[in-house]
This record gives structure tokens, sequence and C-alpha cells, in this order.
């Protein structure tokens, strides 16, 4: 199996706007914080009007300016990525502090990435766990997938796999891919939970089939050696391919060997299933 999965991405918050975009404007240039919020997320997105960085982020520093949490952790996002705005991580943390002071929930969790990985503030495992574990109790799946990870690692809290498994489980249950791929890995070697390799390999399969290649590649191998599932070298193939096609390190010579011991019949017809295959999306 490969290592578990990890990854801390930044969120970009965002509301409905209901309105208008017409509407919505003379809202935001009357005032409105929350038009100026809607406004500068419509043209982060390009919803309704043409894409915008430049726009994106002045509407959401006029909001900002006005106290709005959101468009603070949304203005820090814009720093933090150099997107409307020159690259600036202190600017970042700046905003991210006082949207995760008004207790917005994806501010926190952008505050402890900061802290995590020490970009415009001092490095500290200890205080990213502080913000990751404020934006969990508000139930940020990210902010709560991210709270397995220090678990696991043990990074800024005692290492275990058991709460590790806890916040995985929490993640994975709301369809969140990479928590669903890490839980799997925990019930395939029986950390923190009991050993189960038929609930891994299912766990496995929605993740891969949300497209996530990590466990593309170790649904693969639970394939290819018959654990938890029926062996199959075709699924193994289709699985390693799938991978693969995302770059994944070392799932070439895994779809290579796989292939090799197809025949070219059934290897054809599992490429056109391949190329057509689309992942699927969820509702989180």
């Amino acid at each position: 199996m490969v290592h578990l999965y990890s990854a801390a991405a930044l969120l970009l918050a965002s509301t409905l706007a209901m309105a208008q975009p017409a509407d919505l404007l003379r809202k935001a240039q009357a005032g409105d914080a929350q038009a100026q919020l809607d406004l500068g997320q419509m043209y982060a997105d390009g919803r309704e009007v043409l894409q915008s960085d430049e726009k994106a982020a002045q509407w959401f520093g006029l909001a900002a300016a006005q106290g709005n949490a959101l468009s603070q952790s949304n203005l820090g996002l814009m720093y933090d990525r150099g997107r409307g705005v020159a690259q600036n991580d202190q600017e970042a943390v700046k905003w991210y502090r006082l949207s995760a002071a008004q207790g917005e929930a994806n501010g926190q969790f952008n505050l402890g990435v900061m802290y995590e990985d020490g970009r415009g503030v001092e490095q500290s495992d200890q205080e990213a766990v502080k913000w990751y574990r404020l934006a969990a109790a508000q139930n940020l799946l990210d902010a709560q997938y991210n709270l397995g990870l220090m678990y696991v690692s043990g990074r800024g809290v005692e290492q275990s796999d058991q709460e590790a498994a806890k916040w995985f489980g929490i993640t994975a249950a709301k369809g969140h891919d990479s928590g669903q791929a890490n839980l799997a890995v925990m019930y395939a070697t029986g950390r923190g939970v009991p050993l189960d390799e038929k609930e891994a390999a299912r766990l496995l399969g929605l993740a891969a089939e949300q497209g996530n290649a990590t466990a593309q590649v170790n649904l693969g191998t639970m394939f290819e050696e018959g654990r938890g599932v029926k062996r199959s070298l075709s699924q193994a193939y289709f699985w390693y391919s799938l991978a693969a096609a995302q770059d994944l390190e070392d799932t070439v010579s895994l779809r290579d060997a796989a292939a090799q011991k197809l025949k070219p019949a059934e290897r054809a017809t599992l490429d056109k299933k391949i190329g057509a295959w689309k992942p699927k999306t969820t509702n989180r």
C-alpha cells in the first residue's frame, strides 16, 4: 500500500448570490458589505460576469475593511495565492487572523495552514492544531481532515492512530475523498481501527470513484493481491491506469506490469472504459 494521502488545501469561502449582478453592483457601490462579498465571489469564479481576480480582490477588500469575516478570509487567500494582488504571506496572515478572530471557520483553517507551513508566521504545529481544531468544531471538513493528519503523524499533538481514524472517519462519512482514502489505509493496516480489508476496499472504492489517485492505486493493489475483494488483474489494471493518468508516482510501472498479464483483447476493452471514465461528484 502506498502512504497516507496528505494535502492541506486552502478554501475560498463562498456565499450564494441571489440578486442579479446589476442589483449587487448597486448595493456594493452603496457600501453593502454582503453585496461586496457576493460580487467579489462572482468575479473570482467568473459567474455571470467576466472572471477577474483584480475586481474580486477589490470587492473583497472593501467588504473586509468593514469587518466582513468571510471577505477577510477571501482577501487573505488572494494575497496567499497572488490572485489579483501581489503575493504576500504576511498580508495573507493578517487577513486570515482578523477573520479567525471573529470565529470564521475558513479564516481559522487557513491560518492553521500558514502555521503548519511556516508561511508569514513562525512555524508552529501547536498553533496549526489550535486553529484546525476550532474550524473542525464548526464542521469544516478540510480542517477535520488536517486534524487527522496531525494526529497520525504526531505533529502538534500526541500521536494517536485512534484520534486520526476518528477524524478521518468523520470526513469520510461526509464524502471527503482524502478522508476515505486515509481511513481505508487505517483499516487495511489495523491502525487505530480493527483490521478490516473489506472495509478498506469499500472506502477506497468510494474515494477512487471521486478521482482520488492515491485511492485508485491502493484499490488497484487490493484487486491485484485479492485483499478485501476478489482478485482481479483487469480491475487492478483499470485503477492503476486511472492513477497513472494523473501522474501519480510509480503507478506507470504498476499499470504496465498488470497490462502484460492481460490478453490484448481484454486490455483493449479496458482501455475504452478507461478513456470514457469520469469521476463522480459529491455534494460535500
